[in-house]
């Protein structure tokens, strides 16, 4: 027998069902906007390239260095920002502040040049990875031997083309011979003579910054019309090392940066320390002998416990010149080492003033000879 309700019953227990429905069609209409969302933001990789303006790059990439996000950031930004002018979703949908953390060569511990990490993750977004090798590759190669920064950045600093001018003078140039950062930034700042939180060193990085997203943009346009032919030639040193380090006898490395650099030219003939004491009462840096000298003088030091040494010698300008002695693990002793009057790159020293600079754990010192011809 059917149960009749009041009018009274009936609105209040329809409102319950009227409510439960509308939270049913809301959640319906929520998962399927949410799926809608999903679906549009879903741009299969690789993502779409058009031809960029590679000045209208170099620009961009300069003046984004300013902003206080950075080498890495600023790279990135010139390329993302001029594919989202032409091109819309799905670079709209992807903030440039994701490639910050690059900067200094990763929060300024380094390694990798932030430029070339920003430009390199652009070519990666829209080339298959073996093509995206092959580009990054030779953008990698390329920054090794140019110049930095480029004729055209600092032609554009002194007409004030750019949009942001911190510094419009010529800025000395070098070849970093390296994607490390802090090779590139020594490197320069020993040619250049600017310490590395000057404006002129910001100011190179800046221009650097807006070269290598113009020359990554420089070849993705000429990957994209077929015309791409990679320039990059590595080093014969590269190869003469690696036929041994690499997959030769010792097959322990796995590079493709120039190696003479940090290593020297001859790595295999360092030179021979030889104890000549016991154990000290405390550390000691003597003086070298003969000073001054040609060609060759002899620098002892004392530690009174093992210790990681490091022994290098620098010019009047506190450029490096040659490292004796590199993470040297030594016991507790009096030690003597000839320097023969060469460089790193195993060329004979001019005559000058030198200094010589001793670290055993916390202990540092210094001494100055004299080279005369």
């Amino acid at each position: 027998m059917e149960k009749s309700i009041t009018r009274k019953e009936f609105l209040k227990t329809g409102g319950k069902y009227a409510t439960g429905v509308a939270i049913g069609i809301g959640t319906v209409q929520l998962l399927t906007e949410s799926e809608t969302q999903a679906h549009i933001l879903s741009t299969p990789w690789p993502w779409p390239y058009q031809q960029l303006d590679v000045e209208q790059v170099r620009i961009l990439g300069h003046d984004a260095y300013w902003s206080g996000k950075g080498c890495c950031y600023g790279a990135f930004h010139a390329l993302a920002e001029k594919l989202r002018l032409a091109i819309g979703t799905p670079w709209t949908d992807l903030p440039s502040e994701i490639m910050i953390y690059g900067h200094g060569g990763g929060v300024g511990w380094g390694t990798l040049c932030g430029a070339l990490n920003g430009a390199g993750a652009i070519i990666s977004m829209v080339l298959q990875k073996a093509r995206s090798d092959v580009l990054v590759n030779e953008l990698f190669g390329w920054y090794t031997q140019v110049l930095f920064p480029t004729d055209i950045s600092n032609q554009y600093a002194v007409n004030h083309i750019f949009t942001v001018n911190m510094y419009d003078q010529i800025l000395p140039q070098n070849m970093s011979g390296s994607p490390l950062c802090h090779a590139s930034v020594t490197e320069w700042c020993n040619v250049a003579y600017f310490t590395v939180s000057s404006t002129e060193r910001k100011e190179r990085c800046a221009r650097l910054t807006g070269d290598v997203a113009a020359y990554a943009a420089k070849i993705l346009n000429d990957e994209l019309l077929g015309t791409f032919t990679p320039l990059y030639v590595p080093p014969a040193t590269i190869a003469a090392c690696m036929a041994c380090h690499g997959n030769g006898t010792l097959n322990k490395v796995a590079a493709k940066m120039e190696c003479t650099q940090c290593h020297g030219t001859d790595p295999h003939t360092a030179p021979v320390t030889e104890q000549i004491g016991g154990v000290p009462d405390a550390y000691q840096f003597h003086q070298n002998y003969p000073n001054p000298f040609n060609p060759s003088t002899t620098i002892q030091f004392s530690i009174p416990k093992a210790e990681t040494v490091n022994l290098a010698v620098y010019d009047v300008h506190g450029r490096l010149i040659k490292n004796i002695i590199a993470n040297g693990q030594f016991s507790p002793g009096t030690y003597e080492v000839r320097w023969d009057g060469t460089s790193n790159a195993g060329l004979r020293v001019a005559s000058g003033i030198y200094f010589s600079r001793l670290q055993a754990g916390t202990f540092q010192a210094s001494s100055k000879m004299s080279m005369v011809k």
